[in-house]
C-alpha cells in the first residue's frame, strides 16, 4: 500500500490534514465525492501514465507564477464570512490560489509565512473584535507578533457608523500589519451596515490587483482551502440569501407571555417550504422588515413632503411613501443623515456634532434622537423629496436567533421575539422588525427572510455536555438545541439557566421545558425571576453562583458553556460570576480564572451570542 508520503508532497499533506480537521461527517463525505470527481478532470501525470516522460511533462504549458492569497476573516453575524467566500471565488476566477480562514481558528504561528493577506473584519459592540477572534487580536497586538516584511495586505472593515468606535477591529488589523512591516496593497476600506456596494468594489479591485500577469486562456481550477468554516467549494446553496430573501408565509404568531406581563414576547413560526434554505441550531434568521406606517406618516407630516413624490433609489424610481416604508432607515439616526441635515438646516448644534472629535457625543445624541426627532427640532422648509432621501441609509434586516430545529420541524423556522415598545420625546416608539412581526397575525401574511450562519454558536458532539445560560428571548437557541438533541437521541447532559421577570407571566416555553426534563433530554433546569414580589430578586448569574460547585465540576468534565442575550448587562454579569466560580472552586485567583475561561473559548467550549 502506498503511504501519503509517496503520493502527496509535504505541503499537500499539511493542507489535506488541516482541512480534514475542520470537517464534520457530512462535509467529509461531500469532499471525498468532490475529490473523486476532480480526479476525472485532472490532467494526466507521470504517475497515471508512465509513458509521459520528463520531456513530455516539460512541454506542457506552465501556469503563471502566482503567490498564495490568504483570506482571513473575523465575523460577528456572518457577513465577513460570506464576503470572504465571495472574495475567494473572485480571486480564483482570475487564476489565483486562495486559502480562506476564520481568525477564530487560524494558527497565528502561520502568519509569518503568508504571502498576500486580505483581511475582512467586523466590529463587535462598542469597538471590540468579534469575541471568537479575540485571541488573534491579542496576538497581533502583543509582543509575540512576528515581523511581516515581505507580506502584502489590505483590509476591509465592517462596522456601524452609529457607534463611537466605527470599524475599530479593521483599523486595528490595518495599523498593526503596517507597524509589523507588511506592505499595504491598497488603502483600508471602511463599510457601514449597507456594506454591499463598497465591499463588492473592494473585492473586484483586489482580484484585479492580484491577477497574474500572464494568466492562461482557460486556467485550470485553482486550489482552495477553508479553515474554520464550510469547505471552500460546497454543494449548491439555496438561491435565497440576504441579497435575495425568500418570502416566507407566517404559520403561527402568538403571544407567549401572560396577560399580566410587563412586556410582549411572541412565538412566530414561518414556512420555508420550497426555499431550499437550511440551518443548524444556533444560526440566525434575517428578517427584512418594514417601517411602521404611523412613523412614515409622522415623517411625511413633519417634512411637509407628499407621499406620492417620486424619488430615485438604487433599485429605480418609486414613491416617497414606498421608499420610507420598505427601503430606507427612518428610525436610527446616522452620521450621514446628521451631516446632511446640519448642512440643510444650518444648525450650529448639529454642525458641532459632525466634528471628527465628537464621536462619543454623537453616539450619545443618536441614542436619544431618531430621524423624526431631528427633523422636528430642526425644520427645513422647502426641502425636496430627493434631498431628504439622500441622507438616509438603506433599511437593514434584523437578525433573530432561530428557536427551532429542522430535524424537529422540517421546512419551518421558529422565532422568539420580544416586541420593543418605549416612549421617546413624548411619542410612542416601536422596534422596526419586532413591531412589524407583531402585526403579521392575519391569514396569508408573509415576510422576506434569509438564513445567517453562526458557526461559533453550534452544538458540540452528541455525547458532550452543555450548560446553556440565557435571559428573555436569549432562550431561543436553546429551544432549538433541545429539539435537535431530542430527535438525535443525544447522550450528552444538558443544563439550562433561564431568567425572566415574572414566573407566572414570563416563563417562556414552560410546558416544553418540563416535558424535556421528564423525558431526560434536559438534565437540569435553574430559573431566575427578577420581579416576583414573593421571592428575592434573582438573576441567572445568582443561580450560577448558587450552583457553582456543580457548574465547575461540569466544566472540568468537558462541558461547553453557551451564553445568549443582552450584551450590555447580562453577558458581563454572567462572565463575572463564572470567573468567581472558577476561582473559588478551582482554588485559584481571578486572573487564573480568566485564563481558564479564555482557554475554554479557544477550545470552542465558551460560546457567546449576545446583542
Amino acid at each position: 500500500m502506498e503511504t501519503q508520503a509517496s503520493i502527496l508532497t509535504t505541503s499537500q499533506w499539511e493542507q489535506v490534514d488541516l482541512l480534514a480537521a475542520t470537517l464534520d461527517r457530512e462535509q467529509a463525505i461531500w469532499v471525498s465525492g468532490y475529490l473523486a470527481g476532480r480526479s476525472q478532470l485532472a490532467p494526466p501525470t507521470r504517475a497515471d501514465n508512465p509513458a509521459l516522460g520528463a520531456q513530455s511533462a516539460a512541454a506542457l504549458p506552465a501556469g503563471p507564477a502566482s503567490r498564495l492569497v490568504t483570506i482571513l476573516y473575523a465575523t460577528d453575524t456572518g457577513n465577513a464570512k460570506e464576503l470572504a467566500g465571495m472574495l475567494s471565488s473572485a480571486a480564483e476566477a482570475k487564476g489565483l490560489t486562495t486559502k480562506v480562514a476564520d481568525l477564530a481558528k487560524y494558527k497565528s504561528r502561520d502568519l509569518k509565512d503568508e504571502q498576500d493577506v486580505l483581511l475582512i473584519a467586523a466590529t463587535h459592540g462598542e469597538g471590540e473584535p468579534p469575541p471568537a477572534a479575540l485571541d488573534f487580536f491579542e496576538f497581533i497586538e502583543g509582543k509575540r507578533a512576528p515581523k511581516l516584511a515581505g507580506i502584502r495586505f489590505s483590509v476591509l472593515a465592517l462596522g456601524d457608523s452609529t457607534y463611537e468606535h466605527y470599524c475599530a477591529a479593521g483599523r486595528i488589523l490595518d495599523e498593526r500589519f503596517e507597524a509589523l512591516g507588511a506592505e499595504r496593497l491598497a488603502e483600508r476600506v471602511e463599510c457601514d451596515v449597507d456594506y454591499e456596494d463598497d465591499a463588492d468594489a473592494w473585492i473586484a479591485a483586489m482580484a484585479e490587483l492580484l491577477e497574474p500577469e500572464a494568466a492562461p486562456a482557460a486556467p485550470a481550477p485553482t486550489a482552495s482551502v477553508s479553515v474554520g468554516g464550510a469547505p471552500a467549494a460546497a454543494a449548491a446553496p439555496s438561491a435565497f440569501s440576504k441579497r435575495n430573501p425568500f418570502t416566507a408565509t407566517v404559520l403561527e404568531n402568538i403571544a407567549i407571555t401572560g396577560r399580566d406581563s410587563s412586556k410582549e414576547t411572541r412565538h412566530v413560526e414561518l414556512s420555508l417550504e420550497g426555499s431550499g434554505l437550511a440551518y443548524e441550531p444556533g444560526d440566525a434568521l434575517g428578517i427584512v422588515a418594514q417601517n411602521e406606517p404611523a412613523l412614515v406618516d409622522r415623517v411625511l407630516e413633519q417634512t411637509g413632503l407628499s407621499a406620492d413624490a417620486p424619488v430615485t433609489l438604487k433599485a429605480g424610481e418609486t414613491t416617497l411613501r414606498d421608499a420610507l416604508t420598505s427601503t430606507l432607515e427612518i428610525t436610527a439616526s446616522t452620521p450621514r443623515f446628521l451631516t446632511q441635515w446640519a448642512e440643510l438646516s444650518g444648525s450650529e448644534e448639529l454642525k458641532a456634532l459632525t466634528a471628527s472629535d465628537q464621536a462619543k457625543a454623537r453616539t450619545a445624541y443618536f441614542e436619544g434622537h431618531h430621524v423624526l426627532d431631528i427633523v422636528r427640532h430642526f425644520p427645513v422648509p422647502g426641502i425636496t423629496a430627493e434631498q431628504f432621501v439622500a441622507g438616509l441609509r438603506p433599511l437593514q434586516p434584523r437578525l433573530y436567533s432561530i428557536a427551532s430545529s429542522l430535524e424537529a420541524a422540517p421546512e419551518e423556522v421558529h422565532l422568539t421575539v420580544s416586541t420593543v415598545r418605549y416612549e421617546l420625546h413624548d411619542l410612542q416608539r416601536i422596534g422596526v422588525a419586532s413591531g412589524h412581526l407583531a402585526t403579521l397575525t392575519g391569514d396569508e401574511e408573509t415576510v422576506p427572510v434569509y438564513v445567517q450562519s453562526n458557526d461559533h454558536f453550534h452544538l458540540p458532539e452528541d455525547d458532550a455536555s452543555i450548560i446553556m445560560i440565557g435571559a428573555g428571548t436569549g432562550v431561543a437557541p436553546y429551544r432549538a438545541f433541545m429539539q435537535e438533541r431530542e430527535v438525535r437521541e443525544a447522550t450528552g447532559k444538558s443544563w439550562l439557566f433561564f431568567g425572566e421577570r415574572n414566573f407566572r407571566s414570563d416563563f417562556l416555553y414552560q410546558v416544553e421545558w418540563q416535558e424535556l426534563l421528564k423525558n431526560g433530554t434536559l438534565s437540569k433546569l435553574d430559573l431566575a425571576f427578577s420581579r416576583d414580589v414573593r421571592t428575592p430578586k434573582t438573576y441567572v448569574q445568582d443561580r450560577l453562583r448558587l450552583r457553582g460547585r456543580e457548574v465547575y465540576d461540569w466544566l472540568e468534565d468537558g462541558a461547553s458553556l453557551y451564553v445568549c442575550g443582552d450584551a450590555t448587562n447580562m453577558a458581563p454579569d454572567v462572565h463575572r460570576a463564572l470567573v468567581e466560580i472558577v476561582a473559588e472552586h478551582g482554588g485559584t485567583d481571578n486572573d487564573e480564572a480568566e485564563h481558564y475561561l479564555a482557554q475554554l473559548g479557544r477550545e470552542n467550549r465558551y460560546r457567546l451570542d449576545v446583542y
